[in-house]
Order: C-alpha cells, then structure tokens, then sequence
C-alpha cells in the first residue's frame, strides 16, 4: 500500500481542511442548537461545487474521480470542523456510488451531475426500518408491479438529510415468497412525490445539525425504470454499500475524535495548577499519548480498508476493522479529552460537550460495534467452520 498521499489527495485534504476550518467550525455549535440551516445548505452547495458531493464518481457525470482515499481523508478533515456536515457529505457520496455501480446508463446520466454539482442539496440512503436495523434482510418495506409502475408502501427510519436529499436510495420487497434477503430490489426515487411523507427531524443526543427522518411511503407510485439493477438483487448491493459506507463512518469518527484531542492538547498548555501547566503533569501526558496512538492505528486501518476498496479487493472485513476500531477508539478520545480539561470539558461553552455527544453514535450507525465484530469473526471463521 502507498502510504504517502498522491499530490491530489493532498490538495483534496488541505481544501477540505481549510473549509472546515473557515466555514464549518464557526457554525456548529449554531446548527448543534438548530439553527443556521441555510448555513448548511449553502456549505453543502459549496462542498459540491469544490467536488466533494462525488470524490469516487467519473468526471463524465460531474465526479471527482479521487477515489476512496481521497474520500476517507476528505471526511476526516470535514468532521474535525463539524460532524453533521461530514455525515451529510459522506453518505450522499454513498448513495451516488450505489448509483454508480448498479444504475443504468439514464439512471446515472440523470442523477449524478445532480448530487455531485449540488442541484440536489443531498441524496438519502433508505435502508434501515424499525424491525430491519442490523438485520436488513428483515425489511417490510414492499414494491408491487403494477403496468408501469412500482407501488411502494412502508417506512424507512434514521434516513439522515431526508428533508433535504434530492433523492433516495431505496430497498424494498419485490417477491414475498423468496427466501429471506433473496427478494430485495432497489430503486431511485425522487423526492417529493405523491404518497412520500417526511417526519421532522429526531431531536438527537449529537450530530444535531444533520436532520434525521423517517420516510414514510404510502402508495407511492413510481416508474418502472426505478429499478436499478436486477429485480431481487438488492439485498446484495447494500451489504456492498454498507461496507463502503463504514470507511466513511470511521473516518468521521477519526476526525471528531483528533478535533477534541487537538482542542485539549492546546487547553494544557494554558491551563495552570499547583504552579505549573497541566502539560507538564505525566498522568496527563500519558492519556494524550494513547489516545493519539489509538487514532494514528484507526487512520492507518481506515487507510488500508480505502486502499483494498480502491484497488478492487475483497475489503469488507478490512472495512469493518477500521470501522469498529476507529469509532470506538474516537468515542475513547473524546471523553479522553473532556477529562483532561476537567469541569471546563462538561461546559457547553468550549466544544468538548459538543464533540462527545457528536461521536458517540459513530459506533451505532452503519452497523452497531457489535454487528462489526460479528462481521470480523465470520469472515476469520468461515474457512474452519
């Protein structure tokens, strides 16, 4: 694996590490209050217009070509500015790579300039229902040809920028009678059609800034050409998306967890007790010292998982190995950090409260820690069991 950045990774990182820093950061704790949304939407425009709404799509349908390097460095230095910005960038690049990879030539041609020049704000990724979380296979969402169309009826829950997104990525039951995960198809959807109703969004514990919905779809008539790929095949295509959707997800936790270390880091060379900085103090030089180690080990995992997927590899495990060790290890930093600067990191004032809240669901979404080490263990396994 090339461990250095090519000249157009580092120009991707440095721009993307200068957006945070000048547009991102100074907004998010407004957006964490709800409010500044058009804030948001208009660094989202801006976001795509830099090229960051399609770092893994070909430059015929208004892509970056970057690839998933590229992509996962991108993320991190978005989420050390703001997380509900980052998260809203990484899976709109998720659902344009599933378009990408199955649609059709129109499919493609229609809706990718769309998301990556930001005429779509963002694009939805409708998976997840209430019975049908970590196990996907269990949705009850149902799509019945009838002429032309497909009627869909059921709900999608946890669909992040749902009131905003351009379009979804859909799943749904197509044939009842297979077998379980056998007679899942997918579509494309635009928003706004008759029988889609969008609930506000969830008042969550972190990443407030990024909405939350529920998609609701009653008699939801859409176009045959709304398939994209096989009938019945699309169980399969979000098993794949999840799994590049985790390197995502991990290299936003990395960067909410390096902005916290960094923020305490500084807070200990101002901070003065018993006469001297708390920098000085071992106890809390060696916090700062694992904690740093754990994220350099989390990036160096999300680099390989990056370079597997880049390179056309088998990176479903190396994904779930980066996933599971940078969100949980960036969860660790976080509170790490909240430690180190003691009562000050428990004020809503500095930005530490913010960033622990904001990370903690890093090691939920995109597949629980607990679904990543099921993940891991199978694909150990599979050749002795």
């Amino acid at each position: 694996m090339q461990m250095d950045l090519t000249e157009e990774q580092q120009m991707i990182r440095d721009t993307a590490r200068q957006f945070a820093d000048s547009e991102l950061a100074p907004n998010a704790a407004a957006l964490d209050e709800h409010e500044g949304r058009e804030i948001l939407l208009g660094n989202l425009k801006n976001l795509a217009e830099l090229g960051f709404m399609g770092l893994n799509i070909e430059a015929q349908y208004g892509g970056t070509e970057a690839g998933v390097i590229a992509f996962s460095t991108a993320i991190t230095e978005l989420a050390r500015g703001c997380a509900a910005t980052a998260v809203t960038v990484s899976v709109t690049n998720m659902v344009a790579e599933v378009i990408q990879a199955i649609g059709n030539d129109q499919q493609k041609s229609t809706y990718l300039p769309r998301i990556c020049s930001g005429e779509y704000p963002a694009a939805g990724f409708c998976l997840t229902e209430t019975g049908a979380g970590s196990d996907p296979a269990a949705m009850r969402t149902r799509a019945v040809r009838v002429g032309d169309e497909w009627v869909l009826n059921g709900s999608k829950i946890y669909i992040t920028s749902a009131e905003y997104a351009g379009c979804f990525v859909v799943w749904a039951v197509t044939d009842a009678e297979a077998a379980k995960g056998k007679g899942i198809s997918c579509f494309i959807v635009d928003n706004g059609l008759a029988g889609i109703d969008i609930s506000k969004a969830e008042d969550k514990m972190g990443q407030r800034g990024s909405a939350t919905n529920v998609v609701n779809f009653t008699d939801c008539r859409i176009p045959a050409s709304a398939l994209m790929g096989s009938e019945g095949q699309g169980f399969k295509v979000a098993v794949g998306e999840l799994a590049g959707g985790r390197i995502g997800i991990g290299s936003l936790a990395l960067g909410v967890g390096l902005a916290a270390l960094d923020y305490a880091k500084a807070y200990l060379g101002e901070r003065e007790q018993f006469g001297a900085k708390i920098g000085n103090f071992q106890g809390l030089q060696w916090m700062l010292a694992d904690r740093y180690t754990e994220l350099e080990a989390a990036r160096l995992l999300l680099m390989q998982a990056a370079w597997d997927k880049q390179q056309g590899r088998d990176f479903g495990t190396s994904a779930a190995m980066a996933k599971l060790f940078a969100s949980e290890k960036a969860n660790d930093a976080c509170y790490s950090a909240l430690q180190m600067m003691g009562g000050a990191g428990y004020i809503r004032e500095y930005p530490l409260e913010r960033m622990a809240r904001d990370v903690r669901v890093t090691s939920i979404y995109e597949g629980t820690s607990e679904i990543q080490r099921v993940i891991i263990a199978r694909n150990l396994l599979k050749d002795v069991l």
